[in-house]
């Protein structure tokens, strides 16, 4: 049997910024990295951006040249899928039949693609974007011709998915059953002006819409079926409504968590020298009052790497990080810090129709998180705000004229 002192499963941000991390701390130990992916560990927000849009070559994603991890003495098993854990043996079962001990173990997997329940769902030209494989399979039908798109979902992925496509000549509908995009993640104002923008650019965007099923031909997607009856052509249909974490063998092994796997301050889950790591890990959030919650973040998945392995290291240090996150959509880019959850207020920082503003979340009077809108100074300088728990007057906040530094 196969042996590591650190088995990570996952090869995304995470499980790559984990064994990275490792080595900059000193570790020397064996390190072994299993992904399901056949690539060696790339980004994964380019996906529904520039990848998708062809403007970045697949080469240009990676987080390291594939020759970085042999230099750094650190195994790559990829096409692979941990299928059991057993943690009184400290053992991997993996989806070829193999097995792999561990010393140490970092579970980095994310999650999958949530996927539609209704008819037709199984049909081809049904895609999700999550890895690249699924974007080569939507590249591959637009070169053979695919135009009319149904995105359902209208979250950051969706939304991203409608600009590019909308970019590249299709004629997108996109379909969200609340009454406003974002908002599970947004105060209305940026809603609205994302609304807007997608309807500018000629998305049939369509809010408090449910889809009932998916027709086909038997093989491929023909349209879809909305509640209602009416039927929308569809050459191709994008899905976007959010991921499950990808925990089950460690639920099975009787990991602890609800939504996810839980983890302590210093990312260990509830078995004995595993720890778990991003989009799948439920951690209480400073920067949520103590709730305990997921983030799926680039920057939640790279934090919590560094923190399990200075742990492991004999470092421990609590994840205390920041959230912040991004969107580019035509040429807006959306940077956000903080999270609004349980905003009681908000306040609106310059003017939507200039296509640069900012909204300003407020909890009882405390600045919790900013979305600012090719608004660089304000998402710079607004961090500070959340960090230090500012408690301000809001129309000093909306005075542009005012630099948030100048709040401090």
């Amino acid at each position: 049997m196969d042996q590591a002192d650190v088995v990570i499963v996952g090869a995304g941000h995470g499980g790559a910024q984990a064994a990275i991390a490792l080595r900059q701390n000193g570790f020397t130990g064996s390190i072994m990295m299993i992904g399901r992916d056949r690539e060696a560990p790339y980004e994964r927000p380019p996906l529904s951006k520039e990848y998708l849009a062809r403007e970045k070559a697949f080469e240009r994603i990676y987080i390291r040249k594939p020759e970085f991890w042999g230099e750094k003495d650190v195994e790559l098993r990829l096409a692979t899928a941990v299928t059991e854990v057993d943690p009184a043996a400290r053992r991997l079962t993996l989806s070829n039949g193999a097995q792999v001990g561990y010393g140490r173990l970092i579970w980095a997997t994310g999650g999958d693609p949530r996927r539609l329940s209704c008819a037709g769902a199984d049909l081809a030209g049904v895609h999700a974007v999550r890895d690249r494989a699924d974007v080569d399979r939507i590249m591959a039908e637009l070169d053979a011709g695919a135009k009319r798109v149904v995105v359902v979902g209208g979250g950051y992925i969706g939304l991203e998915a409608a600009a590019v496509l909308t970019k590249l000549g299709c004629q997108v509908t996109l379909l969200e059953a609340l009454p406003r995009v974002l908002a599970r993640v947004a105060g209305e104002e940026l809603s609205e002006f994302y609304q807007a923008e997608h309807r500018a650019h000629g998305v049939d965007l369509r809010l408090e819409t449910m889809l009932e099923a998916i027709e086909g031909d038997g093989v491929k997607v023909t349209g879809v079926r909305l509640v209602g009856g009416e039927v929308l052509p569809a050459d191709m249909v994008v899905v976007g409504i959010g991921i499950v974490p990808a925990v089950g063998p460690l639920v099975v092994a009787g990991a602890a968590g609800a939504n996810g796997v839980d983890v302590d301050e210093f990312c260990h889950t509830s078995l004995p020298g595993i720890y778990a790591i991003g989009d799948c890990a439920a951690h209480a959030n400073a920067f949520a009052d103590g709730a305990v919650i997921r983030l799926e973040s680039v920057q939640n998945a790279n934090d919590m790497a560094t923190t399990a392995a200075k742990a492991i290291c004999g470092d421990p240090q609590s994840y205390n990080a920041l959230p912040w996150f991004w969107s580019n959509q035509y040429d807006l880019k959306l940077q956000t810090a903080g999270l609004s959850l349980g905003h009681t207020d908000t306040v609106l920082r310059g003017d939507p129709a200039s296509r640069s503003f900012s909204v300003i979340y407020l909890k009882d009077g405390r600045v919790i998180a900013l979305d600012c809108v090719n608004a660089v100074k304000d998402y710079v300088q607004g961090r500070k705000l959340i960090e230090a728990r500012a408690q301000l007057d809001p129309a000093q906040l909306a005075d542009t004229a005012i630099p948030l530094k100048e709040l401090l």
